[in-house]
């Protein structure tokens, strides 16, 4: 399927840091809770991720990913992710994060 770039223009995926992460036993498949900061204008958001493969919580703070932060809110359990952090899968199928490779100020928007 080809989507125009005015669609693609309606994702907003933003660059964040990671300020806290936190176990989610919750879950159905091993996640953890995130909370990302944004900068000023969006501020810190909620995310649920299936990252513990590859990520310990503690590598985790202060690590710069992609979300996309437009879509409506989803409640996954007990927590209500507000963004979709962004990731790909490794030959096994495991997320690995994406993230700018370079330092970007917060909120800075992907084009």
């Amino acid at each position: 399927m080809t989507i125009t770039y005015d669609d693609f223009a309606k994702v907003d995926i933003r660059v964040g840091k990671i300020t806290r992460a936190e176990p989610f036993p919750e879950a159905r498949k091993p996640a953890y809770k995130l909370w990302i900061d944004f900068g000023p204008d969006l501020g810190e958001r909620k995310s649920s991720a299936q990252i513990t493969k590859h990520y310990t919580l503690d590598e985790l703070i202060g690590r710069h990913v992609l979300a996309v932060v437009n879509f409506p809110p989803r409640q996954i359990g007990p927590v209500r992710s507000e963004v979709l952090t962004l990731g790909v899968p490794d030959a096994e199928g495991e997320v690995v994060l994406i993230a700018p490779g370079q330092d970007v100020p917060l909120g800075g928007r992907l084009f």
